[in-house]
Parts: structure tokens; C-alpha cells; sequence
């Protein structure tokens, strides 16, 4: 019994640890967002900047707060936020978006890229630890 609770015991230690790599990156995302509003980016692509970042921060917050049935909601709902926002950007840069054509030379372009590929693949990663763990029965000791 005791080798399952400190298997538990890892495997909870783990999920934390992937939790708040999923903060970081959705603090990230929201982050570069609000600097290119600061740093020029104006008009209708500005507000939904600011609303991106409003986002990544509640989400972040959430991700190190929350717990119960709440977790796994907030996981399915970082993941599909930094996704979208990640096709928000791949579609600016190829076809345009709203009327809106972006290219790798625009500031900070390549830089989202790779923090918004990598947060999907780590919010990916904790979404299905979080699911895993949910379905786990709990330890009685």
C-alpha cells in the first residue's frame, strides 16, 4: 500500500509541475499579447490583444488554483484557448484574419509562434494528466 501512495504522491508532484509549465505558458502567451498593445499594436486588433491577455491570465490562474471537477474544465478550456489563438496567428500569417495579413516580420511574430506551439503541446500534456487523474479512484490509507 504504501508503494501506491508514493506512486500517487509522484504522479501528484508531477501534474503540479506540468500545471505550472501550463501557467507559465498561458502567462506567456497573454504577456507578449499586452506588449505589442503598449508597443503599438492599436484599433480592433488591440482590444482583442488586451482581451488575450485578460484571458492567459485568468486561465493561468486558474491553473494553479483550481481543484476538483474544476481542473479538468480549465485544462480542456487553456488548451482550446491557446490553440485558437495559436490558428488565430498561423491564419493571419498565411491567408489573413478579420482583413487582417500578418507576416514573421511583424514584431514578436516568430517569437508567439513558438511560445503558442509549445503551450499547446504542454497544455496538451496536462489536460491529459488532469482527465487521467480525475478518472483515478482516490487512496484511502
Amino acid at each position: 500500500m504504501a508503494s501506491r501512495s508514493r506512486s500517487v504522491d509522484v504522479r501528484q508532484r508531477s501534474l503540479m509541475i506540468w500545471q505550472a509549465l501550463s501557467a507559465l505558458f498561458l502567462l506567456a502567451m497573454g504577456g507578449i499579447h499586452l506588449y505589442l498593445v503598449f508597443h503599438g499594436t492599436g484599433g480592433i486588433l488591440g482590444i482583442l490583444f488586451v482581451l488575450n491577455f485578460v484571458g492567459g491570465l485568468v486561465l493561468a490562474i486558474a491553473m494553479l488554483v483550481v481543484r476538483g471537477w474544476l481542473l479538468p474544465v480549465t485544462s480542456v478550456l487553456s488548451l482550446l484557448f491557446m490553440a485558437g489563438t495559436l490558428l488565430a496567428l498561423v491564419l493571419a500569417l498565411t491567408v489573413g484574419l478579420f482583413g487582417i495579413r500578418s507576416s514573421l516580420d511583424y514584431d514578436l511574430a516568430p517569437t508567439t509562434l513558438v511560445v503558442e506551439s509549445l503551450g499547446t503541446v504542454v497544455l496538451a500534456v496536462t489536460m491529459a494528466l488532469v482527465l487521467r487523474a480525475s478518472r483515478e479512484p482516490p487512496v484511502v490509507e
